[in-house]
């Protein structure tokens, strides 16, 4: 897809890529996430995300939440391990309206004391809601265990006591640490001329005063692999496998992208689907996913069932794996993995909210962003002897850690 980029003097990139459409998309990226935090401060990151709708300079909550609903528009935003971003959708006519209040919220908010005291009634019930869900809790509790002693480690909520103890110089003390301007991207996706999107950009954000604040992002080292086993009064077993593997910048990237999605990605066709759901009728979720991300990646496989079934799920799974391995793909197999997984992709592009952000996640990461094409060329260089590669090194269970969520009674 066309796109251009337009640098302001501050740092701050604007990202343009036209589209013919009535509906138009726009996010504000900025490299600064959970694991940017310090050790007591879990959760500084997703609070200031909450915080940054309730009070500015010139906007109460009402107003700044008004602001685009009252035009019929989208406005929402979420928090990484690496990432916050702020992302809207509205009607054409409306981009000055939806930039000038990404500038207002991101760099006006005021974060007084008594939204925080509010918010963090907020934050706290949501932590509380997901620990009632142990399908989404085992994936921060393993990702603890993996990354042990490490920021990635964190729960992007953070916990009851951080959360409580978090004050208003925190979060200042952590915008101007992490809000780098040559580290935060302005992207829109619309009918809209480039000239259009720079002056009306350059009118809300060229004033941002620069930042150049230096990273103190330290990379993870590999742990020891561990399995262990948490007793807890659920109804079913719950249970995550995986290994710390390729970062955003690694050779094999694509490589595992495409094991991936063969493997336990999208699609009832899956290995994994076809094996443990149709065939044995284990598991209702079974599911792998891949994570690259800056410095570091995560392959990991989550499935839920009942707790007599666990075990044979988990031998079920090494079993696959170990097939993989013993028998490489074919040049048919790969070939039939490669074109299905390029469809997902097309199809993907519909989604114009998570085009742009992607766009803008890739000019973050690697300065540039890819063509359909191009992307699609990487997909098809994978060989055989990659994927031989990238399975005998990820598909290593001696390297792998487990956590097994048990129910139990009382």
């Amino acid at each position: 897809m066309e796109y251009n980029v337009h640098t302001l003097k501050n740092g701050i990139r604007i990202l343009h890529v036209p589209a013919a459409s009535a509906i138009s998309h726009a996010c504000i990226l900025v490299n600064a996430g959970s694991r940017d935090e310090e050790d007591a401060q879990m959760g500084l990151a997703h609070f200031i995300e909450h915080l940054i709708f309730k009070r500015t300079e010139k906007r109460n909550t009402n107003q700044i939440l008004n602001r685009l609903e009252s035009v019929g528009a989208d406005l929402n935003a979420y928090t990484t391990k690496e990432y916050t971003c702020v992302h809207a959708s509205f009607l054409h006519p409306y981009l000055d309206r939806t930039l000038e209040l990404f500038n207002d919220i991101v760099f006006h908010s005021t974060f007084p004391e008594d939204e925080m005291e509010k918010e963090k009634g907020v934050v706290l019930d949501e932590i509380a809601s997901y620990l009632d869900q142990p399908e989404e809790a085992i994936n921060d509790d393993f990702e603890d265990i993996l990354f042990r002693g490490h920021a990635f480690g964190r729960n992007i909520l953070g916990t009851p006591d951080t959360v409580n103890g978090l004050s208003r110089e925190n979060i200042i003390a952590f915008i101007k640490q992490n809000y780098r301007t040559d580290q935060i991207i302005v992207a829109v996706l619309g009918n809209y001329a480039l000239n259009k999107v720079v002056k009306i950009a350059e009118k809300h954000f060229a004033e941002v005063p620069a930042n150049n604040a230096q990273s103190k992002r330290l990379a993870p080292e590999l742990n020891a692999p561990v399995q262990q086993v948490i007793d807890k009064q659920i109804a079913q077993s719950h249970c995550m496998l995986g290994v710390q593997t390729y970062s955003l910048h690694h050779p094999y990237k694509t490589g595992l992208l495409l094991l991936n999605n063969l493997f336990g990605g999208n699609g009832m066709s899956s290995i994994l689907n076809l094996q443990l759901r149709e065939k044995y009728g284990i598991a209702y979720t079974i599911e792998s996913a891949y994570s690259p991300l800056s410095d570091t990646g995560i392959f990991a496989i989550y499935f839920g069932t009942d707790k007599e079934k666990a075990e044979k799920a988990i031998k079920l799974i090494q079993k696959e794996m170990n097939k993989l391995k013993q028998k490489p793909l074919t040049a048919l197999q790969l070939h039939k993995a490669q074109n299905k997984f390029i469809g997902q992709i097309a199809l993907g592009e519909e989604n114009r909210i998570g085009l742009i952000i992607a766009m803008a996640k890739s000019l973050l990461d690697y300065n540039q962003i890819d063509s359909l094409e191009v992307v699609f060329d990487k997909i098809r260089k994978v060989s055989v002897e990659d994927m031989t590669n990238i399975i005998n090194e990820v598909f290593d269970e001696s390297k792998w850690t487990s956590l097994l969520f048990n129910p139990v009674e009382g």
